[in-house]
């Protein structure tokens, strides 16, 4: 364990420089408005089409890790676009679901070419191993973090009352 901390306080001291060039490129994407759509409407529309099925917003909201209501706009948005269409939940009447449409599915085929474009040529000077090593550690990484989640927020909680 003694050898894991000073690893652990590098890996944050990377992943905070990663998530602030991150948020710098996401900020520049976000003024942009490209495609039509804001940021945080593409992240919606993009779990839609990963997930393949039509989805109850309050699910969405929770894969995204939102407040339903945060995502309401966004959604409406997706739909006055003709990105997403709501439908009624078989399960439920009272209920709907979200899907993507077509014109929803080319716009993140799309988007997601142009960002794989931005990633291809940034590892350009990378081995393709390394890439695939650095995906799954990456994946690792970020499966542990969705895992440890709750517990982390209520750290945080704690730590914040203290």
């Amino acid at each position: 364990m003694s050898d894991l901390k000073p690893a652990a306080a590098e890996l944050g001291e990377q992943v905070v420089r990663l998530t602030r060039q991150m948020g710098v490129l996401k900020a520049h994407a976000s003024s942009r408005h490209r495609h039509g759509i804001e940021w945080s409407s593409y992240v919606l529309l993009f779990h839609l089409v990963r997930h393949g099925e039509p989805m109850r917003s309050s699910l969405l909201a929770e894969v995204v890790c939102a407040d339903p209501s945060t995502i309401s706009r966004q959604i409406t948005s997706l739909v006055d676009n003709g990105l997403v269409d709501r439908r009624p939940d078989p399960d439920d009447g009272r209920a709907v679901q979200l899907v993507a449409t077509a014109k929803g599915q080319q716009l993140y085929a799309k988007m997601r070419a142009e960002r794989d474009a931005v990633f291809a040529d940034v590892l350009a000077d990378w081995r393709a191993d390394d890439v695939r090593q650095l995906s799954a550690l990456l994946d690792r990484f970020t499966t542990d973090l969705e895992r440890h989640r709750p517990r982390l927020l209520k750290q945080i909680e704690t730590q914040e009352t203290a």
